[in-house]
């Protein structure tokens, strides 16, 4: 899981939430100025990231579960 973590979770989390920073800040929208507002790959980047985030979440809780259990 840390491979996946490393590589694959953290960045889509960090892209997600900077691309939420600048949406809140400045009412720009980064995933749609590069893929195209309303596009499939918008479409794609934003389930990706949002799988990434669930994903994080729930590995979290696992993982602070079976710290207990110790």
């Amino acid at each position: 899981m840390r491979g996946l973590t490393t590589y694959v979770l953290i960045p889509l989390t960090v892209i997600g939430a900077l691309n939420w920073g600048l949406v809140g800040l400045f009412g720009f929208d980064l995933v749609a100025f590069i893929f195209g507002p309303a596009t499939i790959a918008s479409s794609i980047v934003y389930s990706l990231i949002g799988i990434a985030a669930l994903v994080w979440v729930i590995w979290i809780f696992i993982d602070r579960s079976s710290h207990h259990e110790r």
